[in-house]
């Protein structure tokens, strides 16, 4: 591997992903000239496109220019890739990018923040708080900041904001001076076969820690190993317990308001533009962190107050007089009853209608019970197929399997075609798009039939 200084010409094999697309801004704010390959087209492509980077869509070896100095590669990308083994026979420096984000981790001051869900928004409001607050962080986010407009964000200062992802165990390659755990729940077993496994893969990514340095667990989280020369606080944070604790939750004028009490004093009326008692805690866990780096109580308020949301995380994308239209990356049980029940929050009168799209046939068979008890919270459930990602089929494994163990009896499941069928735009009030797959496709053609109802 070079060194980075020496990089001039950089190759990304999937550089659509959020994480990999991150990374090639990042390199190419520093002048490095970036080249990619991706399969799909995305309005995230087009932009890193017009950022001055050069992306073809076809596996096809003549594309490459001559003088790659280094090549960065997805996990989502299949291992037979052509361009990927043409690379690999060929000597190049290969690498994946949790390898490149290490690399770069180890050379700043790190917070790094991990969690089977919840990652990705702490990540966006901690550096929110940080930049609010005087502290002009880098940061690689796992989502489309709608403050910054990015999935990336260029800072001055020595610390960087990363988001520590445990598939794959790619948050083994980072060594952060803070680390912090939202949630060990079970998922990725295709990864970890067991539950067990997984959480030695969390406890390792705590050994990671830099000696001195800090790491933060939620209140109902332990590791089975506390490493030495690391201040590992468990009990940290979370809702009416923990060390740092959100009470008095309640909705006002459409606004999450809470105090955050803790052994230091006590921090009264924060409102949150971001729904959810779940989002509560993510902000309660940013919260921590940016107090550590000296963040004021009136900088913490005035972040909260002004944070836009993320794109995909209970995402506004319709509000009027007639529905309200929410989209949400949730692909985990947990995620989607989250989701749920932050949208009855907000709308406790209303009738809350669900499109769910499973995501991979290995996490489906591994929570159907899960998603099935999950669904069943809405007041109408509609099902579409399995989006398989980077998966082959499994027999016996389908939407079905969801479908036939929920008990809502206004339950459906139908096809991404067939759905505008069913789907009764001028009965709906609530309607939410849920799913990490390809559903955010039909956003566009909900909001069309949406906006023609209007105008009639």
């Amino acid at each position: 591997m070079p060194d980075l200084k020496d990089i001039k010409k950089l190759y990304f094999i999937g550089i659509g992903g959020i994480g990999m697309s991150a990374l090639a801004r990042y390199f190419n704010g520093r002048g490095v000239t970036i080249f990619g390959y991706d399969k799909t087209r995305t309005p995230l492509t087009e932009k890193l496109s017009a950022e001055g980077m050069t992306i073809h869509y076809e596996e096809d070896v003549t594309q490459i220019p001559e003088g790659i100095d280094a090549v960065v590669w997805t996990p989502a990308v299949p291992k037979n890739h052509t361009e990927l083994t043409w690379f690999r026979e060929r000597g190049y420096a290969v690498m994946k990018r949790s390898e490149m984000l290490g690399i770069i981790s180890r050379s700043m001051k790190t917070i790094a923040i991990a969690g089977t869900h919840g990652k990705t928004t702490t990540t966006t409001i901690l550096t929110h708080i940080l930049r609010t607050g005087g502290v002009d962080c880098t940061a690689f986010l796992g989502g489309i900041s709608e403050n910054f407009e990015s999935n990336f964000v260029e800072g001055k200062s020595d610390w960087v904001v990363v988001e520590a992802d445990e598939f794959d165990r790619s948050f083994l390659q980072l060594s952060p001076d803070i680390a912090l755990v939202t949630s060990m729940d079970a998922d990725h077993l295709d990864i970890y076969g067991n539950h067990d496994d997984m959480l030695d893969g969390f406890t390792s990514f705590i050994s990671k820690v830099k000696h001195g340095g800090t790491a933060y667990l939620k209140h109902d989280l332990t590791i089975k190993k506390i490493p030495e020369n690391v201040n590992v606080i468990e009990n940290a944070y979370g809702i009416n317990c923990g060390k740092s604790q959100a009470q008095n939750i309640h909705v006002e004028n459409g606004n999450f308001v809470f105090d955050i009490e803790n052994e230091e004093n006590t921090l009264h009326n924060l409102k949150f533009t971001l729904p959810g008692k779940h989002n509560v805690e993510n902000a309660t866990a940013a919260i921590l962190i940016a107090r550590q780096l000296g963040v004021t109580d009136e900088a913490i308020h005035e972040a909260l107050i002004t944070f836009k949301g993320i794109k995909r995380r209970f995402e506004t994308i319709i509000k009027n007089e007639n529905i309200t239209f929410i989209d949400d990356y949730a692909h985990h049980p947990e995620e989607l009853k989250a989701a749920i029940r932050a949208a009855k929050m907000l709308f406790p009168n209303e009738k809350i209608t669900g499109i769910f799209q499973p995501h991979l046939y290995t996490r489906t068979r591994d929570f159907a019970d899960g998603f099935a008890a999950a669904l069943d919270e809405l007041d109408e459930p509609i099902l579409l197929p399995i989006y398989p990602a980077r998966e082959l089929p499994i027999e016996g494994v389908n939407s079905e399997l969801i479908f036939n163990k929920m008990k809502n009896l206004n339950k459906k499941i139908t096809t991404k075609e067939a759905l505008f069928d069913i789907l009764n735009i001028k009965k709906i009030k609530v309607l939410l798009t849920l799913g990490a797959g390809d559903i955010d496709a039909i956003v566009p053609k909900i909001v069309k039939q949406i906006e023609n109802i209007s105008t009639k």
